[in-house]
């Protein structure tokens, strides 16, 4: 059974990233262009002028935020943030959505219309000075995640209900040759959204409209699925002291107000304790 992590409804919660050494969750409310908190029973939020949607940790006091316009570096004890490099800042139709860091210190950032035109959007990496873009032509930019073993990433654009696999180079965590599919969901039906991998290399997808996070094997193969109780499911990240606690962000995009009001949950922060072990993020390495 899921419990509320936190009460702060979101319009669009993302971006849930478990920081290894504070022992802390941050995650984002896109639309409210809000970075949220809390540390036992005191909650904490950050206003931006813009959107905001993923983070990495760089360091104790300090965040990679990607926003609409940039990449940048966030103290967490003053609110000070310094543009690290410019991401579509010229392009006033896309924002940033989903992100992580990989396993060489980079970042990848993925950006889409912010009223999901089709094809908007792109896929990148950050890595030591350099912002690549890698994907073309996305509409909606999700389940950015890397194997266990470094050997690939996942990522997906969610209108084509298909997650791709990427071979990545051992010794530069560049993409090696061209993403092939990893799983067609479009026979379900099921919209993967936000993704982690778990410290035994399964892939833990967020599957928007259905209230659940499913669980796939490296080859493919579902194992589970872990419910919530919110429609819109948008991202997990694995947190608490041993990595055993399945945090999940939500949304109530989309939702009308009789859902609201009959599930006014719906938006929240959600746990599940036990569900599985992850694996302690990577540090971003600027």
């Amino acid at each position: 059974m899921s419990t509320v992590f936190d009460n702060r409804p979101c319009e669009l919660g993302e971006g849930p990233l478990w920081h290894p050494e504070r022992q802390q969750l941050f995650w984002f409310d896109i639309v409210g262009k809000r970075l949220l908190t809390r540390t036992g029973d005191q909650q904490q939020s950050w206003d931006f002028p813009e959107h905001v949607s993923a983070a990495g940790w760089i360091d104790h006091d300090t965040l990679l935020i990607a926003s609409e316009t940039g990449l940048w570096r966030f103290e967490l004890p003053t609110g000070k943030k310094t543009l690290v490099t410019p991401l579509e800042a010229d392009n006033p139709v896309t924002r940033s959505n989903d992100g992580r860091a990989d396993p060489w210190g980079g970042f990848w950032i993925g950006t889409m219309g912010k009223q999901a035109e089709p094809g908007a959007g792109a896929i990148y990496r950050y890595w030591r000075g350099e912002l690549r873009r890698l994907v073309p032509d996305v509409t909606i930019s999700n389940a950015i995640c890397f194997a266990r073993d470094r050997s690939c990433a996942y990522f997906c654009d969610t209108r084509t209900r298909h997650v791709m696999r990427w071979n990545l180079s051992a010794k530069t965590g560049w993409p090696d040759g061209n993403s092939t599919v990893f799983l067609d969901l479009r026979n379900e039906g099921l919209n993967p959204d936000g993704a982690v991998v778990d410290a035994v290399g399964n892939i833990w997808i967020a599957q928007w409209g259905v209230g659940r996070v499913a669980v796939y094997t490296p080859e493919g193969d579902f194992l589970r699925a872990v419910s919530f109780e919110a429609a819109h499911t948008s991202c997990p990240a694995f947190g608490g002291a041993d990595l055993t606690t399945l945090f999940c962000t939500t949304a109530r995009e989309g939702l009308s107000v009789r859902e609201i009001e009959t599930h006014p949950a719906n938006g929240m922060t959600f746990t599940r304790e036990n569900a599985g072990r992850g694996q302690a993020e990577h540090r971003v390495i600027l």
